[in-house]
Parts: structure tokens; C-alpha cells; sequence
């Protein structure tokens, strides 16, 4: 499955409500996910991570729709010609 295919089946599920809830508070529960994964990161229970990295994305598609921003399209940033690598610190 391509990106743009889960972003439209966020979309077609959720963004009604979404755009509803507004920008800031779906970045909350977006927040709370990655909270949920950074608990799930320290402990051993891998299907209990794959999970959490599940709800991660799908928040993160759900602020991508709202915001009108194509994810997959802005991934290019990192697999187009000219990506020279990390940022340095």
C-alpha cells in the first residue's frame, strides 16, 4: 500500500470529525499517541509497539489531511535525486 492510498482511507474515516476537532487538538491526540509509543518503546511487548507505531502514522495522516499537506509527495524530500544524507549537528 502506498501512503496516499492510507492517507485517503484516514480520510474517508475520519476527516469530517477531524476537521471538526481542528488542527490543535488532533495535534494533541496526535502527541498523545507518540507518548503511548515512547512508553511502548521501553518495554518488550512488540506487538503492543507495532500498534502504537500504527496509531502514530494514522494520527499523523489525520494532520496531514487537515492541513492539506500530501504525505507521500513531501517523502520525495528524502528519496528524490539530491538528498545528500543527515542534517549535521
Amino acid at each position: 500500500m502506498h501512503i496516499t492510498e492510507f492517507q485517503r482511507i484516514i480520510s474517508q474515516k475520519y476527516e469530517e470529525r477531524d476537521r471538526q476537532r481542528g488542527i490543535p487538538g488532533t495535534f494533541m491526540w496526535f502527541m498523545e499517541e507518540v507518548g503511548e509509543l515512547a512508553t511502548a518503546l521501553a518495554g518488550n511487548d512488540q506487538e503492543n509497539r507495532e500498534e502504537e507505531f500504527a496509531d502514530v502514522f494514522a494520527w499523523l495522516c489525520t494532520l496531514a489531511n487537515i492541513s492539506n499537506v500530501d504525505l507521500e509527495k513531501t517523502c520525495k524530500k528524502y528519496t528524490g535525486k539530491g538528498v545528500k544524507g543527515f542534517k549535521p549537528k
